[in-house]
């Protein structure tokens, strides 16, 4: 009969080397270890160790049965945790949705964060304009940091984060900053404006800064359409975090005319469901996003750099 003991001793074996450093890890006597393997080896009609040269060594099957037997282990380590932790009011799995003007990194420090709490997994979720909210309110995801909706969605609790500056940029050496009113809609038009892709499923989609007939670049995540900028293929608007560097140091410059745009930042969940990572969450997000602040900070408004 297969046991998770015995499966535990192949495991220790491989690990260690020898059956003699196996039984010393797992304090047990090397014959006692011995026997048990060939009672298994018995009992199942399978030879799993060939001991023809100096040295025991899995044969393929022997191997077979070592890698199904530890995904069998670790499952059941796993259930165990999972156990334990929903015993104690913490959830299996969390996932943080952001909208994709925020940059997946700013959240990295939660992850060790929670992880010395609990043994909830832990998802980040990008999503663009209404995806985020659709994400929420579909149960995709268990909390959102997003710019403030048009109005608060029925049963969804809403705190103001604070506010980010953003900005009409293109490269340097585009050509609408030739113009002598570049961010007229007329000379707007003329150019590619750059976008990235609604990831809503199901609601109505929607963009912004975008006029008629204007050409468009649409892209699939915040990273490209920086990169599209950055190039010099389109116009667009980006947060300060993306383009202040470049702006500095003359790779990208705002648009001449142009204002701050200024947005609201929120961090939105359910109230119906609220497990202990889902509160720590909440009263940790504020902590790193430091990016965010109580109040708008323009830098570089109506300004060519």
């Amino acid at each position: 009969m297969l046991s998770f003991e015995a499966l535990q001793v192949l495991d220790a074996i491989d690990r260690k080397g020898s059956f003699a450093a196996a039984a010393d890890a797992l304090n047990r006597a090397p014959s006692s270890l011995s026997y048990q393997v060939q009672k298994l080896e018995q009992e199942l009609d399978l030879v799993i160790f060939d001991r023809s040269g100096h040295k025991a060594v899995f044969t393929d099957a022997g191997k077979l049965l070592l890698e199904r037997g530890r995904a069998l282990i670790n499952a059941a380590d796993e259930l165990v945790a999972d156990a334990k932790s929903l015993a104690h009011g913490w959830e299996l799995d969390i996932t943080l949705a952001y909208d994709g003007l925020l940059p997946a990194r700013y959240f990295f420090p939660l992850v060790d964060r929670l992880a010395e709490k609990s043994s909830t997994r832990f998802r980040l979720q990008e999503e663009i304009l209404a995806g985020s909210w659709e994400a929420l309110l579909e149960d995709r995801a268990d909390i959102l940091i997003s710019p403030e909706p048009p109005s608060a969605p029925q049963g969804v609790k809403i705190q103001e984060l604070g506010y980010t500056d953003g900005y009409w940029v293109a490269a340097v050496d585009h050509p609408i900053h030739k113009h002598k009113n570049p961010f007229d809609q007329d000379v707007r038009r003329l150019y590619r404006s750059v976008s990235v892709a609604d990831t809503a499923r199901n609601a109505k989609t929607c963009t912004f800064n975008i006029l008629d007939e204007q050409p468009r670049l649409t892209v699939s995540s915040m990273a490209e359409k920086y990169h599209a900028i950055l190039d010099g293929y389109g116009i667009g608007t980006m947060p300060v975090w993306w383009v202040e560097k470049d702006i500095e140091e003359g790779r990208l410059k705002v648009i001449e005319g142009s204002d701050t745009y200024k947005l609201l930042w929120v961090i939105a969940w359910k109230r119906n469901r609220m497990g202990n990572a889902k509160s720590w969450l909440i009263r940790e997000i504020p902590k790193v996003l430091k990016v965010i602040q109580p109040e708008p900070t323009p830098r570089w408004d109506n300004a060519g750099g």
